[in-house]
């Protein structure tokens, strides 16, 4: 049976995201064939490399915290079932926090005004495996996620 990480980013108006685990590999789309794009990351012993469509992602465990840059973008991830994080700049930034419950994850990227909700069944995946994918997936299709777009 094929070990997937799925769920949805921002509810009934957000996009569907879906990733095959395969090993240190996590390979997938968010959004649908139209409007999406590729994802492949690959967990390193010292972080997580890889690209969302042409965009390269590359973060490194420093200190306990995983900080680094989606795109152009600079994220900073603490913790593992429990996430807490950053990802932009601090004025036009987003707060990131999610909850891991056994295989279910549920998180908010920013405020819960304007921000977006997310929700993943993990698989085999730890909790900040599936905050990062949803940072990821939000920098990716979120024409907001980015100040410099």
């Amino acid at each position: 049976m094929e070990d997937v990480l799925k769920g949805r980013l921002g509810g009934a108006d957000g996009f569907d995201v879906r990733c095959s685990l395969d090993g240190d590999r996590i390979v997938g789309r968010a959004g649908g064939r139209l409007h999406g794009k590729d994802i492949v990351l690959e967990i390193t012993e010292t972080g997580v490399q890889g690209t969302v469509g042409s965009e390269p992602v590359l973060v490194q465990l420093e200190e306990g915290e995983l900080r680094g840059n989606v795109g152009r973008e600079k994220i900073s991830l603490r913790g593992v079932d429990r996430v807490t994080g950053f990802f932009g700049e601090p004025i036009v930034g987003w707060r990131i926090v999610a909850q891991q419950d056994g295989t279910r994850l549920q998180g908010q990227l920013g405020s819960t005004v304007l921000g977006r909700a997310f929700e993943f069944d993990l698989g085999s995946a730890p909790g900040w495996v599936g905050a990062l994918v949803a940072v990821v997936a939000f920098y990716a299709l979120e024409p907001r996620a980015s100040a410099a777009r």
